[in-house]
C-alpha cells in the first residue's frame, strides 16, 4: 500500500473508524499541531513515556534488554539525552487496513 491522500484518510476515518479520535483539520495546541493535513495525519502522543538509556554501560542485546535500562516517565514533554531513545503511545487509535 502506498501513501494515501488526505481525502482517502478522511473518508476511511469518518466511514470506517480508521482513526479515533479523529480531527478533520489541523489543530494547533501550543507548539505542536495534530489532525488531518495535506501531508497526512499528525498523531498526538500521551504524557506517558518509556525512556531507554544504557546507564549500566553494558553490551546491549536487542533480543534481551535489561529492564534496569528503562525508565518510565510521566511528563508533558521529555528531553531525550544523547545516545538514548524514548517510546510513547499515541492518543489516537489507528486501524491500519491490510492490503496486498
Amino acid at each position: 500500500m502506498s501513501f494515501q491522500s488526505d481525502r482517502w484518510i478522511r473518508e476511511q476515518a469518518v466511514n470506517h473508524r480508521m482513526i479515533q479520535p479523529f480531527s478533520e483539520r489541523q489543530v494547533h495546541d501550543g507548539v505542536l499541531a495534530y489532525g488531518l493535513s495535506s501531508r497526512g495525519y499528525d498523531l498526538r502522543v500521551s504524557s506517558e513515556f518509556t525512556e531507554f538509556a544504557d546507564v549500566n554501560s553494558a553490551i546491549i542485546d536487542p533480543k534481551a534488554f535489561d529492564g534496569r535500562s528503562f525508565a518510565s516517565v510521566q511528563a508533558r514533554s521529555v528531553i531525550v539525552p544523547p545516545d538514548s531513545s524514548a517510546w510513547a503511545r499515541s492518543i489516537e487509535y489507528v486501524r491500519i487496513p491490510w492490503m496486498y
